[in-house]
């Protein structure tokens, strides 16, 4: 415990300048609220943050609490709604001024510094009551405390993994085999050669697209390579940085060559990952890796925000990503929910919680959003249905990895998007190409062991 301790007081001196910043700025928050029936002396308001960049999972959420909502008529049920970009600032200074809700939405890499904050609920002794943490994904269920800890501080809600979105089109136009074609990194490769160019409707094809250096999800777009090869984030124990090996390097040196051999649209590079989604559905390129939401968008009219009507929409497919020289592997991340420490209502907080971790609320959370559920039977279920995106998904998770559950992760994480993005700098460089990434990899190793052992001097 003496550990944990000190990573609380480490943590909270990280987190200052945050704190300041958020208390000399007013972020953008989309209050949305939802309250019972006017309340009387026996009803108990609740409170609750989510975190979204639109007011679909709002209203997603309100489907799903429907039969939570008429089996407590006494729980006045309050939802706010935090934008992504200023919800870290939010939370971090409400915990700090001990406001804000009784339940609260963190991303799996926000629990372990919220939990070193002292801000959250142990929860360790009520995961029996939820069937224990063989019911969840193990990806997911390594985020839900802090490395090293057995404390539990979250309950996973949903879950991100990635696979490869393709032109079925495209590829029966190029004679490829999808069977085969996502099969290795050699039969990934051979297939993007094969489909680059390909016209359909005489305009020339793209073979894949990929963001560059300004999407938000730099590190979850390049781990999966780097895992695919058999590189690592930290060594086994935590202690040193890893993503400096010859195997890391490896999957780095793959993936930026799918730029360097012409495979890659490079107007993608000056792009995020919603702007590559959405030349993809327009039939700019054959290839994307995204999300379960694309799938969503891809169902959903033009009118509602969608891309039904375009020509991906009408063909196309998800394959796992293809397997490194040391397997599969795609990111894992998502949302959890906890227990604010200061709240009040802790028992009705609870309650809340154990309805939307349960298989039936779980499984609709999932039919609404597109969102993979985290219960591994709901999992399972999605796998055993055929051809549907969540069964793909539901298989790409069985594969997945998660980034440290550490408190240190969100200056370790600053570090490595700056050099990340440095690497993607070097892309067109014809000289000493493998040399220079590397002097950036063991530059970025520098700094986050750096962190690593100013974490245990404190």
């Amino acid at each position: 415990m003496k550990t944990i301790n000190l990573l609380r007081m480490i943590t909270a001196f990280l987190l200052l300048v945050l704190v300041t910043a958020a208390c000399t700025s007013t972020p953008t928050v989309q209050n949305l609220n939802q309250t019972a029936e006017p309340t009387d002396s026996k009803t108990v308001s609740l409170d609750m943050w989510i975190i979204s960049n639109d007011q679909k999972q709002y209203h997603d959420l309100l489907d799903v609490l429907q039969p939570y909502r008429e089996a407590h008529p006494d729980i006045a049920l309050e939802i706010k709604v935090l934008d992504w970009a200023p919800a870290w600032s939010t939370i971090v200074k409400a915990v700090s001024e001990g406001t804000g809700p009784d339940v609260l939405q963190l991303g799996t890499t926000w629990v372990p510094a919220i939990a070193a904050m002292d801000g959250l609920e142990e929860l360790t002794t009520l995961v029996d009551e939820i069937g224990g943490s063989e019911s969840f994904l193990p990806a997911s269920w390594q985020t839900t405390g802090i490395q090293g800890d057995p404390a539990i501080y979250a309950i996973p809600w949903h879950v991100d993994a990635r696979a490869v979105y393709y032109r079925t089109d495209v590829f029966e136009q190029a004679g490829i085999d999808p069977d085969e074609a996502f099969d290795s990194w050699e039969s990934f490769l051979e297939a993007l050669r094969s489909v680059n160019g390909t016209k359909i409707d005489g305009a020339a094809v793209h073979a894949f697209a990929i963001p560059g250096k300004h999407d938000w999800d730099i590190m979850q777009n390049f781990f999966p390579w780097i895992w695919g090869a058999g590189g690592q984030v930290l060594t086994a124990d935590g202690q040193q940085a890893a993503f400096n090996s010859e195997a890391a390097l490896e999957g780095i040196l793959y993936y930026m060559n799918l730029v360097r051999e012409g495979l890659v649209d490079e107007t993608s590079l000056a792009k995020n990952s919603r702007q590559v989604e959405d030349d993809f559905a327009d039939g700019k390129s054959a290839a994307v890796i995204s999300g379960p939401w694309l799938a969503s968008r891809l169902a959903t009219p033009h009118e509602r925000g969608g891309k039904a009507e375009t020509v991906a929409a009408r063909h196309y497919a998800i394959a796992p990503i293809p397997a490194g020289p040391e397997g599969r592997a795609t990111f894992i991340g998502g949302s959890n929910l906890s227990i604010v420490k200061h709240s009040e209502r802790k028992a009705e907080a609870w309650e809340l919680i154990k309805y939307l971790s349960s298989p039936e609320a779980q499984a609709r959370y999932a039919e609404v959003t597109g969102f993979l559920p985290a219960r591994l039977e709901v999992l399972d279920a999605a796998a055993n249905e055929p051809d549907t995106a969540l069964a793909a998904f539901a298989e790409a998770a069985s594969y997945g990895r998660s980034f440290p559950s550490i408190p240190q992760w969100g200056p370790i994480e600053t570090t490595l998007v700056n050099h990340i993005s440095a690497i993607w700098d070097m892309v067109a460089s014809d000289s000493d190409y493998e040399d220079k990434i590397r002097a950036v990899l063991n530059d970025a190793v520098e700094e986050v062991n750096s962190i690593l052992e100013r974490s245990r001097q404190h």
